[in-house]
């Protein structure tokens, strides 16, 4: 599935800690918080950036003081639902840049069921609540 998104090199999180097969990546983003911090570090060139897209108080505070004599970047990445993002968003599908992936589609009525799988943290793209035109008011 990321193959298919664009993505250069795939590492299955649950079958290999990439932190210790001793290649050196340029970027490392952990988008579900699987990945170990120190690990992350070590495993980024001299110049390599961790993004960490949902980070924990605790990895913030790491982030926030273990590359301070270091040329390495440890950076949090929260989007947001700004009317510009999304619009920026929109742009890059409209032009194929980014490609949606949906995991699963649950309703309104299983939003329970749907913020369990999710904060399991084994999703493998986006989750949708759907929501049917009776519930609009």
């Amino acid at each position: 599935m990321l193959r298919s998104i664009g993505a250069d090199h795939v590492i299955d999180y649950t079958k290999e800690d990439f932190t210790k097969n001793g290649r050196i990546y340029d970027v490392i983003l952990d988008t579900f918080a699987k990945s170990p911090f120190w690990g992350s570090l070590r495993s980024l060139n001299e110049n390599g950036i961790y993004v960490n897209a949902n980070p924990s108080l605790l990895d913030r505070i790491w982030m926030g003081s273990a590359l301070k004599n270091s040329n390495k970047k440890a950076l949090t990445w929260t989007g947001g639902y700004t009317v510009d993002n999304l619009l920026v968003l929109k742009e890059l599908i409209e032009a194929g840049k980014i490609k949606a992936v949906i995991d699963r589609s649950y309703p309104l009525e299983q939003i329970v069921k749907a913020h369990r799988y999710v904060d399991a943290g084994h999703k493998k793209g986006n989750v949708i609540i759907t929501i049917k035109h009776d519930h609009i008011p």
